[in-house]
């Protein structure tokens, strides 16, 4: 925490920070494997006072020793080589976005705070905004690593009109999903979504726990849902490039809705989100009748939203 005299925190040791994160996030894994599991022996008269592992096995399946991982497991990150993170990937039986996320933790933990810059307002490039404009039949958004909105077509701000419901901006879908009772009903699958939310959210602070804007959101809703913080709790990291959203909008009603996101190159912290609809589907001509009430409806702008203002985040 950013003491009274250092409000920005400049003189913290974010190390700290993501040696804790480490300890959560491996101890978090170990529960999730049982010995059966990871194919270590169990015997009828064993007493375990865990239901995973524990951290000497995890040692013995990585190759190490059991006091190298304790201290690992406690955040000291120094001197980590890439054969043993594969090691304790192993162990843990670690996905791809598992295995990325500790790498992303062990590097936090072994550097120091970067040197404060100054603030910056996070732009869409005009080229982006011209190709969001000509997807006249695809719903299309840019999204930082926040889930803040940055830029959309008039299609996709029809679509997500309930988020921008919400006079905070640049409009935020973890805060649409966990602060709105519209969220609810606007996501048919909502308990998967708030899941996909939070494990995008704990990702992504793995990559910058120094986004002043990131640890702020985490902490509004941290401090205003208890779903939030009990998924958030769960220290689960997810990477979430394609799938189907089951959508229940206001005006058109029921949606199913695949999906595909692409990171932009020249934009590392920015990537493009595209929805389709199988063609001569019912969600198909919903969607033709959103983009017919998105022309005409006073509530909707004619023109994609520009950067906002307010959407200037900073980097200390």
């Amino acid at each position: 925490m950013a003491s009274r005299n250092d409000p920005y925190g400049t003189n913290r040791d974010f190390r700290g920070d993501f040696r804790a994160e480490i300890r959560e996030f491996l101890g978090t894994r170990r529960a999730k494997v049982t010995p059966e599991q990871a194919g270590l022996p169990v015997y009828g008269g064993e007493r375990r006072r865990v239901t995973g592992l524990r951290r000497e096995e995890v040692a013995l399946l990585a190759g190490i020793s059991s006091e190298y991982y304790t201290r690992l497991e406690r955040g000291d990150a120094t001197g980590v080589s890439e054969s043993i993170i594969e090691g304790i990937a192993q162990a843990l039986q670690l996905d791809e976005a598992e295995r990325i996320h500790l790498l992303d933790l062990l590097r936090g933990a072994g550097t120091t705070r970067p040197p404060r810059r100054r603030p910056v307002q996070q732009r869409v490039r005009p080229p982006v905004q011209r190709v969001l404009d000509s997807m006249t039949g695809t719903p299309a958004f840019i999204l930082n690593g926040r889930g803040d909105i940055l830029a959309t077509n008039p299609l996709g701000r029809a679509l997500s009109s309930p988020v921008y419901a919400d006079p905070v901006r640049p409009p935020n879908n973890a805060r649409f999903v966990f602060l709105d009772p519209q969220a609810t009903e606007f996501f048919r699958d909502w308990d998967q979504v708030a899941n996909d939310t939070v494990a995008m959210l704990r990702a992504e602070a793995g990559r910058d726990l120094y986004d002043r804007r990131l640890t702020d959101l985490i902490g509004e809703l941290s401090t205003r849902s208890e779903h939030f913080r009990r998924r958030w709790a769960a220290h689960n990291v997810r990477i979430h490039t394609t799938g189907v959203k089951l959508l229940h909008h206001p005006v058109v009603g029921d949606l199913d809705l695949p999906f595909v996101t692409f990171p932009l190159g020249a934009d590392p912290s920015q990537s493009l989100l595209t929805y389709t609809a199988e063609p001569a589907s019912p969600t198909q001509d919903a969607l033709n009748l959103l983009a017919s009430w998105a022309a005409t409806h006073d509530a909707i702008d004619k023109h994609a939203p520009t950067n906002d203002p307010e959407s200037a985040e900073t980097t200390d």
